[in-house]
């Protein structure tokens, strides 16, 4: 029997096997099982370098499948028989039998050739070798799928083991190489290889550029068709600069609103296009709304700034200027992913100082206990976490392209190989679109910021736990912030996953609302009602674990923003004439929205 995928990257298995499999008795099937088996599995470890973290770990699955080898030839029996009928379907097609059983469909497991876009085209299908090597390689994904879910390891090794198994199945794609994608042949011919020219030149421009090209860039410009809401810059220092959008209607809501993005990427997020700006949104609800814009760290002068500088100068600051110039004791703020972690320290960190200054807080796609980091904790261990802090911890800055590989690889397939195959290999452009451009978007880090967020909260965990950790000089407690809070997850979100962020329900004291949205961590979050998509999930019952609050969630279509503007109603503090003019005596006007800091590149 042949295994063959991706043009022989996995090792091919004896073509005897079917035989001695079908005519042997049972014992010596089993022996024969046992054989090829461990033959197939020493093949694929060879898959990964020897000296290796994921090297090391597939040797431990290998003792794991050894320690039980009932558990080991159950799997491989099955993988042998589909195997097997997808052989002797092959050879009766070739046969001028028509196509039957799909071999590989498999709906639970995501891995239904016909479902799997990087399989949709019917070239696929049209020929017996690319329908046999499509379903083979969907078998084979599988049964190492099935390998790492089986093996007897602590949840951490699995995780990493699952990850660093998923990008070798992912890049191991025969859709990922030109000689063994019948869809970007048949583009070669219909074009008489002028796709093959266009995707070469396409290779050399992302070469140049430093990253596989995701969007049309020359189709957006920040400022021009993105981050055009209306609005003024009314403060900056040498870490942000403070918007003030202009009010959409006659009368606002007393408490203004102050949004706190993530810093890993820009604010304009929030402020897409003008048919999906949250930011617009909020406007047209009645709210005055203030906007952090984080400083992209590109000078070697701003590589010290400390996790405590982005809380005082940033978050602290901010708070302070939008209550002078709203004139309002109290403000109601959002945060987003890591904006969100910023602004709970900064919640923190006013309480532990006796201050009162916020009405309520809403969490976007936030982390505060970080026991479920997602797909991101695999990259992060003691001794990386030693050797970047050794290397920058104490100066210098984190490239933002780097942060972005690490995001893409999260997400290979439909962040990186999808582009491969569609730029390089069909030698087309991509689609314009504005969130993979703001994705394309990156920013910068101070070194000693990164460092002491990464050990402090994915690494050592210490967030949740009250007084164990000292920002701003004083010690915090995430349970003395006891302010009404709107928490939001995303069902598919990779990057915080949603039971990481319903744990933040269990250390915020204050009466929470958590909401539960359909898609991921961008897409999830940008949804506006006007678009009538996915749904969100509702559930008063709090006391319960994540799985039983799901179990027991009111499912409602469309859009979360409606029931989050809803909730924020309640916090609005009666309503005032919409003010005339940006800004105040004090915190004047510096530039229209959405100011310098944002349009800065790396």
């Amino acid at each position: 029997m042949t295994a063959t995928v991706c043009g022989g990257l996995f090792r091919a298995l004896p073509p005897e096997t079917p035989a001695s499999v079908q005519t042997s008795s049972t014992e010596d099937q089993s022996s024969s099982f046992a054989q090829a088996g461990s033959a197939l599995l020493q093949g694929f470890s060879r898959l990964f370098p020897a000296d290796s973290e994921a090297g090391a770990m597939w040797r431990r699955l290998i003792d794991s499948h050894s320690a039980d080898p009932t558990r080991f030839v159950a799997l491989q029996t099955g993988y042998f028989q589909r195997q097997m009928a997808l052989w002797g379907g092959m050879l009766a097609r070739e046969s001028g039998t028509p196509a039957g059983t799909d071999f590989a469909a498999d709906p639970t497991a995501g891995l239904n050739g016909i479902a799997d876009k990087r399989f949709s085209g019917r070239e696929w299908r049209a020929s017996p070798y690319y329908d046999y090597m499509r379903q083979a390689y969907l078998l084979n994904s599988r049964f190492l799928t099935e390998l790492v879910e089986t093996a007897d390891l602590e949840p951490v090794s699995k995780d990493k083991l699952r990850f660093y198994t998923q990008q070798l199945v992912d890049a191991m794609s025969p859709a990922n190489f030109a000689a063994t994608n019948p869809e970007a042949l048949q583009r070669a011919l219909d074009t008489n290889g002028e796709s093959l020219h266009t995707g070469i030149r396409n290779l050399i421009a992302d070469v140049e550029l430093g990253r596989v090209s995701m969007t049309d860039e020359s189709a957006f410009e920040v400022g021009r068709n993105l981050a055009v809401t209306p609005g003024e810059v009314v403060f900056e220092n040498e870490l942000i600069q403070l918007i003030e959008y202009k009010p959409a209607t006659a009368k606002v809501r007393k408490l203004p609103l102050l949004m706190v993005p993530p810093c890993i990427n820009k604010f304009y997020i929030l402020d897409l296009q003008p048919e999906n700006s949250f930011v617009r949104y909020a406007v047209e609800q009645g709210n005055t709304v203030f906007m952090v814009s984080w400083r992209n760290i590109t000078e070697e002068s701003l590589g010290a700034i400390t996790w405590d500088e982005y809380i005082e100068d940033g978050v602290l600051t901010a708070i302070e200027v939008v209550r002078a110039i709203s004139k309002s004791d109290k403000i109601n703020t959002l945060g987003f992913c890591v904006g969100g972690t910023l602004l709970a320290s900064a919640l923190a960190v006013l309480r532990a100082r006796g201050e009162d200054r916020v009405a309520s807080a809403t969490f976007l796609a936030t982390m505060l206990d970080f026991t479920h980091p997602g797909d991101i904790g695999v990259f992060i261990d003691e001794a990386s976490m030693a050797s970047r802090e050794a290397a920058i911890g104490k100066g210098g800055i984190l490239s933002g392209k780097e942060l972005a590989f690490v995001f893409s690889a999260l997400r290979a397939n439909d962040l990186v190989w999808s582009y491969v195959v569609n730029n390089y290999l069909k030698g087309k452009s991509p689609d314009a679109f504005d969130i993979l451009y703001w994705n394309a978007d990156s920013t910068n880090l101070p070194g000693p910021m990164y460092c002491w967020y990464v050990r402090n909260m994915y690494l050592e965990n210490k967030l949740r736990e009250p007084g164990k950790l000292a920002m701003c000089g004083v010690p915090v407690d995430l349970g003395a912030i006891g302010l009404p809070t709107y928490i939001l997850a995303t069902r598919e979100d990779h990057i915080v996953p949603w039971k990481g962020a319903w744990l933040s329900t269990r250390h915020l004291q204050g009466d929470t609302r958590f909401v539960l949205g359909a898609s991921g961590h961008v897409a999830g979050v940008i949804n506006p009602p006007s678009k009538n998509r996915r749904s969100y999930w509702i559930n008063d019952q709090s006391s319960v674990g994540a799985e039983e609050w799901l179990a027991g969630a009111e499912e409602n279509k469309g859009s979360w923003w409606t029931n989050w503007n809803a909730w924020l109603e309640g916090f609005a503090g009666g309503e005032r004439a919409a003010p005339k003019k940006s800004g105040n005596t004090k915190f004047n006007p510096v530039e229209p929205a959405p100011g310098r800091y944002v349009k800065v590149r790396v």
